[in-house]
Formats: structure tokens, sequence, C-alpha cells
């Protein structure tokens, strides 16, 4: 006995945003990942025994890295909008205008 199988498309979302959560995780990696960085600045910069510039630059990421870190994190997602590419095969199987209401 033979079983008809519909056939069915597969579809791909090459060009979907990730989901809040998946966002939401990045940019708290990110964030804990630039204070971090900021912490062991803030240390060097107290505690290791190194000439002034090098510790400057350390006091100065310890500074402006929570700026950095909180302007990121506050970042939503990369793409606002996917791109949108107009080919004239696309156009192909569109409705027409006329025909766009249900049941016409």
């Amino acid at each position: 006995m033979k079983r008809w199988r519909k056939k069915h498309d597969v579809h791909q979302v090459t060009d979907a945003r990730p989901s809040l959560s998946a966002d939401i995780q990045r940019r708290e990696v990110s964030y804990l990942i630039k204070m971090g960085i900021r912490t062991i600045c803030l240390i060097l910069a107290v505690v290791v025994p190194v000439p002034w510039p090098y510790r400057l630059l350390f006091i100065a990421g310890a500074v402006f890295l929570p700026y950095i870190a909180v302007i990121g994190a506050n970042e939503r997602g990369m793409d606002a909008s996917p791109p949108t590419f107009q080919t004239p095969e696309a156009n192909q199987s569109e409705i027409p205008r006329h025909r766009r209401e249900i049941g016409s």
C-alpha cells in the first residue's frame, strides 16, 4: 500500500533577527566581559608598580569602560531590518492588487 505524501517546501530563514532571549544573552555576556576588563584595569592601576604612562592607560580603561559597556548593553538588535532585494522573479508570484481580498 502506497502512502501519498504532500511534498513540503523547505523554507530557510536567513534574514531573521535573533530571538529576544538570544539578544539579551549576547548583550549580558558583552557587558560582563567589558566590566571584567575594567576590573582588571583597576587592579593593575592600583597594585602593579608600572611607569605612569601605563598606569594612566589602566586608569583610563577603568574610567571609560563602564560607559562603553552600558552603551553596548543598551544597544538592541544589530540589524534593525533585514535587507530587501527586489528582483524580477520575486514579483512574479505576487497576487495582483485587485485580487488581494479574501474570497475573490
